[in-house]
């Protein structure tokens, strides 16, 4: 019965990881998005990119 139970937890659980990490890459998106609208102009009048690699 306890093996049972253990086979009935695994799924449920990787589900679950599974939802939170579409949430987390939801937000990367966003974050990523925002970043090409919001990135600030260079001094030579350019765009400049608003991270640094």
């Amino acid at each position: 019965m306890l093996l049972v139970l253990i086979l009935a937890v695994i799924p449920f659980g990787a589900g679950f990881a599974v939802k939170i990490l579409w949430w987390v890459a939801l937000a990367v998106l966003v974050v990523w998005l925002l970043g090409f609208v919001m990135r600030s102009t260079s001094a030579g009048g350019g765009r400049g990119r608003w991270y640094r690699w």
